[in-house]
């Protein structure tokens, strides 16, 4: 079912991002077309290295200090996961976070900040590796990476809209029509393009908390884990670029309470807690 409701999501935001291209007629939704696709394709095959270059990260070796702690883990979560065991990276911030890039498994990577090595036990970390590699099993990591894509992508078309847009009515009255019509679709269309981008991460972040829970043996891990990230990236917010800010496994950006809510790429915090207690809860755990 998630995986129908993602499919049908991504159409609807390529819809979208031909629909502005076609502003231009014919020609510009061919154009519109084939950026689509050259985003595409640059998306699936070099997003894990545009992304962990954008932060920063540095690849880490089982011979390492870090990836002596953290090989060990990778690797019996990957083998209860059935995947390849993915390349490990280090972001330099002291805000703790992680994310999972790449466009399949066998092409996949952690990263990990590391202010999130400090703060959380093993099994807490655990729990949060498990969660990225849930992700991975089930390519959400290529579908958020497409989705973050299209959306920058119709952000900046909507912006050439207005402002490059030709007007076709000659007459003052209907050039003022035409004009209010730019407008109101430079904003419409890039926040038409973030609610889709939400709805793809919320739907798929329940699915990883739970997948997570599974590969790790005990939800309560992630739950503890969730718990101790929410307080601190709200006191040490991640400088995090919005359209990327969603891969994370806790909104990375701070905001006020009532728009961090309404507009986060990520479901509530308390109820992703709850419902791993639950999960805990029927399968006996305490």
């Amino acid at each position: 079912m998630n995986t129908m409701k993602t499919f049908l999501l991504m159409l609807f935001l390529t819809l979208l991002f031909l629909g502005i291209g076609s502003f231009w007629g014919r020609e510009g939704m061919f154009a519109s077309l084939v950026f689509a696709g050259m985003m595409n394709f640059l998306a699936y095959y070099y997003s894990d290295k545009i992304v962990l270059s954008m932060y920063g990260a540095q690849e880490v070796s089982p011979s390492d200090a870090e990836g002596q702690f953290l090989y060990p883990m990778v690797e019996e979560l990957s083998a209860n996961a059935g995947i390849p065991i993915p390349r490990v990276y280090i972001i330099p911030h002291h805000s703790p976070n992680a994310f999972a890039t790449g466009r399949d498994p066998q092409h996949a990577a952690i990263a990990v900040t590391a202010g999130i090595l400090k703060i959380l036990t093993p099994q807490e970390l655990k729990g949060v590796l498990a969660h990225e590699i849930s992700h991975i099993k089930h390519r959400d990591t290529l579908i958020a990476v497409i989705a973050a894509t299209l959306a920058g992508a119709i952000m900046f078309l909507a912006r050439l809209i207005f402002f490059f847009a030709p007007m076709g009515s000659s007459d003052r009255e209907g050039n003022i029509f035409q004009m209010v019509g730019l407008i109101l679709l430079a904003i419409l269309a890039p926040l038409a393009a973030v609610m889709i981008q939400m709805a793809i991460s919320r739907s798929r972040e329940y699915a990883a908390d739970e997948g997570g829970a599974n590969i790790a043996g005990n939800p309560l891990y992630l739950a503890s884990a969730l718990q101790k990230l929410q307080l601190a990236s709200r006191s040490l917010p991640l400088p995090a670029y919005e359209n990327t800010a969603h891969l994370f496994i806790v909104n990375p950006l701070r905001g006020g309470e009532f728009l961090a809510r309404l507009f986060s790429t990520h479901p509530p915090i308390e109820e992703r807690i709850e419902r791993l207690r639950a999960m805990a809860y029927s399968q006996g755990l305490r």
